[in-house]
């Protein structure tokens, strides 16, 4: 398709410099001639080449925290949303002719792949690699099996294109430490996305013809039915590259445009960590190990899903097995596999339940259970009394901090009583994505220095860590996450509160005056050390929870712009007033200035 603009310039009827101001003043997007522009590396990795071509467009750079790209037509809104959507950044459009930039993209590419040696031979082993990955049927079913054994020779053979394709997705996936992988069929083609630290990134797309061949071949795997595509099915296997093996659980759902799979990608052999690895402060650490090292009670951790709440639990029972101790969990999916743990999987079909587990559970001569997740009333109950009859129970729940946990418990019908006789402690926590070592340095302006003052930072430095992005991390300026906590430890004052009328505004006043560190103010401490940036903490905890935080002496909770705490009188960073400093202090509204 030839446009008006490139006819007229071809027939000679204007000249290009009048064409180009007068494109210009009728677009508003500015002239870029890429006749001769040399394109960042870094940037050409964000779009491949078939994609440029067929869209018309060529990535020049980076505008600060935009990607500039030149467009044969700049005000496509379609192509815009795609490509916001595949690279993950705002675009930045200029104007260009459409032969120039198909001339460009071909002289441009050619230049970074055969500068790119490393790159190539990295793209090579991952092919080797794929031919390399081993499919294990996890089903009962001989048919199953046979099908699995048929794919891994056509997968040797390199026959046919869905089986090579299922096999690099899941090889790419697992080299970027991603934990789910979602294919979602769209109109026109078919996105593959991964999450890795938490945030979904698109991996590439896949063509519109051979999305029912991809999915059939993820069923096949999964022992699911290929010829059912109107109901959503669950199903599991196992890949095995080298030394690893990594439980697949797939969920098929059906969509407009055909059947949307997500894998969750489950490592057994994945390292335990400490506490103090995990992000938990020497404190907060030693308190935690104080309680788990309880003969009888109970541990809760607190969070929404995909908060590390399995990673975290999974580290506790690193700490408390022993040839002495004998500990049973019941986990829905068992995702580590512990030596020396005794790890049952509920299978609801077959009548094993949380709460079924538990009952057989309390006849194994447990001194340590875990329980994945309390979920109803009856298992909060058996679990509750497990605590109490002489066992440490460790578990988790859905709730956005730790004294919210203790109103989730009561909605599912516990009394007041039980919870304050049985639970010795409740850990909430988030996971916050951590700086890549190519951060840098980045000076802060008064207007960003006003934002940290409003969620807690009083008095923020002259320079703070921020993301650049390089390979390691996809250009995302993230690599890894650590943990932000806050625990709550029941003692006899918050038992006390506990067994009369529940009021949550007192138990938090007594935590706080106990020394709780809240969650907002742990992940603070994470940013003035450099670990992670603001953006990230407000995108993990809402603003609004991070817009008060609780005096260090009596525990009341303090908007940021009390300096001192108009009910002790203490400034904020613990500097005690004299009683005669605090009279001479002129209060307004609250605020002791």
């Amino acid at each position: 398709m030839v446009r008006l603009g490139e006819l007229i310039l071809e027939r000679g009827l204007v000249d290009k410099p009048s064409l180009v101001k007068a494109l210009e003043e009728v677009s508003r997007v500015p002239y870029l001639d890429c006749a001769a522009i040399q394109c960042d590396a870094a940037v050409l990795q964000l779009i491949p080449k078939p994609m440029a071509v067929r869209l018309d467009i060529l990535p020049v750079g980076m505008d600060q925290t935009r990607l500039v790209v030149v467009m044969a037509e700049p005000q496509n809104i379609s192509t815009i949303d795609e490509l916001q959507f595949t690279t993950g950044k705002d675009i930045s459009p200029r104007l260009g002719f459409r032969a120039e930039i198909l001339s460009a993209i071909v002289r441009n590419y050619e230049h970074f792949q055969s500068t790119a040696p490393a790159r190539q031979a990295a793209d090579e082993v991952a092919l080797k690699m794929g031919t390399e990955m081993e499919f294990i049927s996890t089903s009962s079913r001989q048919a199953n099996r046979d099908a699995v054994l048929e794919m891994q020779a056509e997968l040797n053979q390199k026959k046919t294109p869905a089986v090579r394709l299922v096999s690099e997705i899941i090889q790419r996936a697992m080299d970027k430490q991603a934990s789910d992988i979602h294919i979602e069929p769209q109109a026109a083609v078919t996105v593959v996305r991964i999450r890795v630290d938490g945030v979904l990134r698109e991996l590439e797309s896949v063509p519109r013809n051979i999305q029912n061949s991809l999915v059939s071949r993820v069923k096949i795997l999964s022992d699911m039915d290929i010829g059912e595509r109107r109901a959503p099915q669950d199903g599991r296997f196992m890949v095995a590259v080298g030394q690893r093996r990594v439980d697949m659980r797939v969920s098929t759902l059906p969509t407009q445009y055909g059947e949307k799979v997500v894998i969750r990608l489950l490592e057994a052999s994945a390292p335990i960590l400490s506490f103090t690895d995990l992000g938990l402060s020497r404190d907060m650490s030693d308190r935690l190990m104080q309680l788990i090292a309880h003969p009888q009670g109970m541990l809760l951790v607190t969070g929404p899903t995909g908060s590390g709440k399995s990673t975290t639990l999974y580290s506790a029972l690193n700490l408390l097995r022993k040839p002495a101790v004998n500990i049973v969990t019941v986990e829905d999916p068992v995702e580590y596999a512990l030596p020396g743990v005794n790890q049952v999987h509920v299978n609801t079909r077959a009548g094993l339940t949380f709460a079924s587990c538990l009952r057989s559970i309390l006849r194994q001569d447990p001194n340590v259970i875990m329980v994945g997740e309390i979920r109803d009333l009856e298992t909060a109950e058996i679990a509750m009394k497990a605590a109490q009859t002489g066992h440490m129970v460790l578990s988790t729940l859905h709730t956005n901090d730790s004294i919210s946990a203790v109103a989730r418990l009561l909605d599912l019908g516990i009394p007041e009583y039980m919870i304050a006789s049985s639970v010795t402690g409740i850990l909430a926590q988030r996971l916050l994505r951590k700086l890549c070592v190519c951060h840098t340095q980045k000076q802060v302006t008064p207007d960003y220095s006003e934002l940290l003052a409003a969620v807690g930072w009083i008095q923020p430095p002259d320079h703070i860590a921020w993301p650049k992005g390089c390979g390691v991390c996809d250009h995302t300026g993230y690599k890894g996450r650590v943990g932000i906590y806050e625990l709550l430890q029941i003692d006899d004052s918050i038992r006390s509160i506990l067994r009369g009328a529940y009021n949550p505004d007192l138990v938090r006043t007594a935590a706080r005056a106990a020394g709780m560190h809240r969650m907002q103010e742990d992940a603070l401490d994470k940013l003035q050390a450099g670990v992670t940036t603001l953006e990230e903490i407000i995108r993990v905890v809402p603003m609004d929870a991070l817009a008060t935080s609780g005096c260090e002496r009596c525990g009341h909770e303090l908007p940021p712009a009390y300096r001192f705490c108009p009910y002790c009188g203490t400034r904020r960073g613990n500097e005690r007033l004299d009683s005669r400093a605090v009279s001479s202090l002129h209060v307004t509204e609250g605020v002791l200035s």
